[in-house]
């Protein structure tokens, strides 16, 4: 509950207006994230940011997709293999979730971060094969059955690519379509739980002691941007293929309301079934309550296994995981092949090739977290590949568009494909709200930055070091194109700057000191 307050306030603020910006950026100038800062020379290293950080994206989300997979195969049974303890890979001290009280956990320890129910063990010694890893610095080698669902995984995503939006365009219409159905279908049996209830009540109560803690207003910025797609190139991209008089503006109304509306009425599937958790155990909700990988490949699936029709809400709920996986999976590769390919002909020309060289790069490089200490990767890239960054990035593009190209020719812009200039709020937005919010969240998480670990497991010094190598590898681009373009273009000083800051058509104007940008 706390967290939707900074969720929404973001939305306004800042998710709605950029997702706007990024439509009418893509959708007026026809090019992807690099060649689209022929508006602003200077900026094109924005462009090559945020499709390095697309990149590292991809090479860890198709792991998750892996595992989807994996347990959508795992599902076609009479029996789920997560039910009970009989299994291989099951521990000695394996608990069979039908004997566990709340006595059995001890110590305070919350039912979540319990790792001895056969659910747990399925996923982190069945799939991940984690307890044979003592660390990130013994990785072993890639498990052969993840190797194979990663290699499917891959091989859908180039045959969805290799022709531009000509073939992505209609496999999104099922893998978008897909989810809202089972979703659907998910949300009204949860409902009809027993202890449902509980857990909705639990969703929708606001603790605001909470807002005090900086990790969730950190958590809903990069939520916001991870869930509308702003800053990773791929509105960008997708724009770029718009027809010139779309009306971008109602599109990015309509699709940024309803994904928070989606991800909101998510919500109450997914509290719903923690509800029904905490009853079946007696315990709090918020002992059951975790997120990311915990809460979709342990508590979810074990809830799903107490169900009368076990095998086809597994079956259905994997499904739906697995065309969300490769829906987003799509946008991020999109936004690397098309930034690209505008950037470098010779890319655009042979762009098959270079849709396969993309996506066996991301197998090659995701085999490393499919290792037995793969967890341990994917939880660096996961941290430290799209997070300051991505909100720095963000920030850039921010400036560099209301800025230095100038929200009042931005606006003209729109004006010319859609016949009327965004209103003065979103102006205020662009030019001074979401710049400020972005810039204080990007502060205040540096200054908040904790050691990684996972569970039990702290990360060592040098591997905290090597994430903030990755975060910066993207975000040091920025500077560093700065600095190429301006010792690389000829003349004084004050021409040097006005060709780095004068968009590439009004490059004449400035042989005839008529620089815009240097008038106030």
């Amino acid at each position: 509950g706390a967290f939707l307050i900074p969720y929404i306030l973001f939305l306004i603020i800042a998710g709605m207006p950029l997702f706007y910006m990024e439509l009418a950026l893509g959708q007026y100038n026809r090019e992807g994230a690099a060649t689209v800062w022929k508006i602003c020379p200077v900026f094109k290293g924005v462009g090559y940011a945020v499709i390095l950080i697309a990149l590292y994206v991809g090479f860890y989300y198709n792991v998750i997709i892996a595992w989807s997979l994996y347990y959508l195969f795992s599902s076609f049974t009479f029996e789920l293999p997560w039910t009970n303890c009989d299994n291989s890979w099951n521990s000695p001290n394996c608990t069979d979730p039908k004997l566990f009280n709340a006595s059995v956990l001890g110590n305070g320890t919350k039912y979540s971060k319990y790792k001895l129910t056969p659910a747990a063990e399925f996923y982190e010694r069945g799939v991940l094969h984690l307890h044979e890893s003592r660390g990130i610095h013994d990785l072993g080698l890639p498990r052969w059955q993840l190797s194979l669902c990663l290699l499917v995984v891959v091989i859908i995503l180039f045959f969805s690519l290799w022709k531009g939006v000509k073939t992505s365009g209609k496999v999104v219409w099922i893998t978008a379509t897909l989810p809202y159905v089972v979703l659907f279908v998910l949300l009204i049996h949860g409902i009809t739980l027993p202890g449902a209830y509980n857990g909705i009540n639990a969703y929708l109560h606001i603790d605001f002691r909470r807002l005090k803690e900086a990790t969730v207003w950190i958590d809903a910025a990069t939520q916001i941007f991870y869930s509308l797609g702003a800053g990773f190139g791929v509105l960008i991209a997708f724009a770029s293929y718009n027809k010139f008089d779309n009306n971008c503006y109602r599109d990015a109304l309509l699709t940024s309301t309803i994904n928070c509306v989606t991800s909101f009425i998510s919500g109450f599937a997914i509290f719903s079934i923690l509800g029904y958790m905490a009853h079946e155990h007696k315990v709090k909700i918020e002992d059951v309550a975790t997120e990311g990988a915990g809460l979709v490949f342990i508590l979810y699936p074990e809830a799903i296994s107490t169900l009368s029709g076990s095998t086809f809400w597994a079956v259905v709920f994997f499904i739906m995981l697995l065309t969300l996986g490769i829906d987003s999976s799509m946008g991020g590769m999109e936004a690397v092949i098309t930034g690209l390919a505008d950037d470098f002909q010779i890319l655009k020309q042979h762009r098959k090739l270079f849709t396969f060289g993309v996506s066996f790069g991301t197998f090659l490089l995701a085999l490393f977290c499919i290792t037995n200490g793969g967890i341990y990767v994917l939880t660096l890239l996961d941290t430290f590949a799209a997070g300051t960054s991505i909100l720095f990035a963000v920030l850039m593009e921010a400036i560099g568009v209301s800025w230095f190209y100038g929200v009042d020719r931005f606006s003209e812009d729109i004006q010319q494909m859609m016949g009327f200039k965004p209103g003065l709020y979103w102006r205020l937005c662009w030019k001074f709200v979401s710049p400020a919010f972005l810039l204080f969240v990007v502060i205040v998480s540096i200054i908040n930055f904790k050691p990684l670990t996972y569970d039990d497991y702290t990360f060592p010094l040098w591997a905290n070091r090597i994430g903030w190598g990755i975060a910066l590898s993207s975000m040091i681009l920025v500077p560093a194109y700065i600095i190429y373009k301006f010792m690389n273009v000829r003349g004084t000083f004050k021409e040097r700057l006005a060709y780095c800051i004068t968009p590439e058509n009004e490059h004449q104007l400035v042989a005839q000191g008529n620089v815009r940008q240097f008038k106030v």
